[in-house]
């Protein structure tokens, strides 16, 4: 067996598989740690720069050690490039066969019973359900990702997937054809099995079953991206019940109760839905977070109403039980639907934060936990596993003690692997002078007049990245008004088309200005003179008002501690460190950050961002921005 010292080393048989590849300081010995935690049954934290090559740092000693492993992911879209490239890629190098299976939630996969019982469909959608019904011919996994030419969010997607509410198990007539099944049959024969944060807390949670049974028999779990498991733990742990949940199983109900129904019965649907209407009429206008408590004196009737229509509702199903097993699957959907709102609007039931989601066309109940290290720290409790957690932004400087407590991990060993780029000489932060106050009016205005001067600097592309929806449409609106600072460039935004379009486009165009927010502040992937200017528009503070921000800040304040600096303060750095770490995808890239708040220099807390993005180093002036890259076109063009 290859060494890993050797494998990642000046002749790694990777050399003939990845073009360019070379030696990266730090993945050796990454490798080395993680396959001494897997040996051990330990648990280890690293923070691994851009560029140290994490993934195989990762992926190596979980296939030599011969340990099952999981390994979960931040997103589907690194599940499957993990899945179906690096992989096999990794598979080849070492000379022999990985047996792996890809498991993702039910809604990934097509549910061949949904899909049968879909008839009519409003015209829009048509296409996208011939496409569906041809495509299932060809399909061996299902895995709707296979299906590139219907939207990801297109609304045919929830017609023909299932859910752990609608699913008939193994009463189902396609139960022996389920592509669910399947995939979890594959998994738990597998090796090593690839998911995704999402999927995992979702079972850990107790809200999907045919994950959890196998995560105790697991040697190791390796979490990437695992900057992101706090935050989504907090969902996953809590309550939650939405309006469109409930249309949806109306509409089941509908269905299933075609020619069996009277008109009494139909009027019990039409109550629900009316009930659901009110509560939507009676909800604030603006879309975002809401405290649910200020608005529960006019919330309560239209909440109270619904929870005496689905319990009508119910009653009314029992009555039609013969009618076959969809009835029956819907009739406990409708007394959990009745339970988790119960639970959601009585004040005294749960020690959590109550609020109200409010989107375009939905509205969603959510108690949130205060604190979720407990259900983690349990979660990575069997003494008989390893854990590897890894991410490029989990430490504050050195201190890794943000994300470690809020993880439930207690004296765990931690790691950092800087980036192997030549960092200091390749990047610069440049932060404007005389900017006002993030919170005064016209202030997007004005840093946008400061970033301006960079377009005639670069003929590289430029990402513009925003703490809120508003700011980016303020700016997509500067920019038209000012169409002559564009020149040539295109103008790109978040919102005008689906992500993936956009990052295409502005790689396609090569020079373009790309308008972000949330989203794109993290796995976004642009390389060479495509990318050459990162724009933060403010420092990533969570607004104050932020119902999750406003759960952990109780629960630090009745544990003594400090909301800012134990936590808003190392959030917003650790975000920042993501936008960021935009910039530099590749040795060869070189580019500018523009950070316009000018809270970095004018508040003493400025000083901990600084510290964060170091080897970076910092200007006030225009002019060496000027001279930089001036510095590094030259030696482009040399090259």
């Amino acid at each position: 067996m290859t060494s890993l010292s050797e494998f990642f080393g000046a002749d790694s048989p990777l050399r003939g598989l990845l073009p360019g590849y070379q030696p990266r300081a730090g993945q050796a010995w990454m490798a080395e740690s993680i396959a001494e935690a897997i040996a051990n049954r330990n648990r280890l934290v690293i923070e691994a720069g851009t560029g140290t090559g994490k993934t195989f740092a990762y992926l190596l000693p979980a296939l030599q050690s011969g340990a099952r492993t999981i390994i979960s992911t931040g997103t589907k879209a690194l599940q499957d490039q993990l899945y179906h490239r690096d992989l096999p890629l990794l598979g080849k190098a070492v000379g022999r066969p990985v047996r792996c299976a890809l498991l993702k939630g039910r809604a990934n996969y097509l549910c061949l019973q949904r899909l049968e019982q879909v008839d009519e469909v409003p015209r829009d959608l048509a296409d996208d359900l011939r496409q569906v019904r041809e495509w299932r011919h060809r399909t061996v996994s299902g895995d709707r990702a296979e299906l590139g030419d219907v939207a990801e969010d297109s609304a045919i997607w929830p017609l023909v997937t299932s859910t752990t509410d609608n699913c008939l198990g193994q009463s189902c007539p396609r139960f022996s054809d389920c592509h669910v099944a399947k995939a979890r049959r594959e998994a738990q024969e597998a090796d090593l099995v690839v998911v995704n944060h999402h999927l995992l807390l979702a079972d850990l949670a107790m809200k999907e079953a045919g994950f959890v049974e196998f995560l105790p028999g697991a040697d190791a779990v390796i979490l990437d991206e695992a900057h992101q498991v706090p935050d989504l733990a907090v969902q996953f742990f809590g309550v939650s019940l939405g309006n469109r949940e409930i249309e949806r199983l109306a509409d089941d109900i509908v269905a299933a109760t075609l020619g069996s129904a009277d008109a009494a019965f139909r009027r019990r649907i039409d109550r629900v839905v009316t009930a659901l209407r009110e509560w939507r009429v009676q909800s604030p206008r603006d879309e975002g977070r809401h405290e649910l408590a200020p608005l529960m004196p006019g919330l309560r009737p239209a909440l109270d109403e619904l929870r005496a229509a689905l319990a009508a509702l119910a009653d009314g199903l029992d009555v039609l039980g013969e009618a076959g097993a969809d009835v029956g699957k819907a009739e406990q959907q409708l007394q959990a639907c009745g339970e988790r709102l119960a639970l959601l609007v009585d004040e005294d039931s749960w020690d959590g934060l109550r609020w109200l989601e409010v989107g375009a066309r939905s509205v969603r109940l959510h108690l949130t936990p205060l604190d979720v290290s407990t259900n983690l720290n349990a979660m990575m409790s069997n003494a008989g596993q390893a854990w590897v957690l890894t991410s490029a932004t989990l430490a504050v400087g050195e201190d890794f003690s943000h994300f470690t407590s809020r993880m439930g991990l207690d004296g765990v060993t931690a790691l950092t692997f800087p980036s192997p780029y030549a960092v200091a000489e390749n990047s610069l932060v440049y932060l404007p002078s005389g900017l006002p106050a993030p919170s005064a009016r016209g202030y997007t205005e004005e840093m946008l007049a400061a970033v301006a001067p960079l377009l005639d600097m670069t003929a590289g592309g430029i990402f513009l990245l925003f703490t809120s929806h508003r700011a980016l449409n303020l700016a997509r609106a500067w920019f038209r008004a000012q169409r002559k600072i564009l020149g040539s460039r295109k103008l790109l935004a978040q919102g005008t088309m689906p992500r993936d379009e956009l990052l295409r486009r502005f790689r396609r165009q090569g020079n373009a200005v790309l308008l972000g927010t949330s989203s794109f502040w993290e796995g976004v992937d642009v390389r060479g003179r495509a990318l050459t200017v990162v724009a933060i528009d403010k420092l990533p503070f969570t607004s104050p008002g932020d119902p999750l921000l406003m759960a952990r800040l109780e629960f630090l304040r009745r544990n003594g501690g400090n909301g800012f600096t134990d936590h808003q303060l190392p959030q917003a750095v650790l975000a920042l460190k993501q936008g960021i770490g935009r910039l530099l995808r590749d040795e060869r890239d070189y580019g500018v950050i523009v950070l316009c708040d000018p809270r970095v220099t004018g508040k003493s807390y400025g000083k901990t961002f600084l510290r964060a993005i170091e080897p970076m180093p910092t200007t006030r002036s225009l002019a060496d921005v000027a001279a930089f890259f001036e510095r590094h076109e030259d030696e482009e063009a040399i090259a």
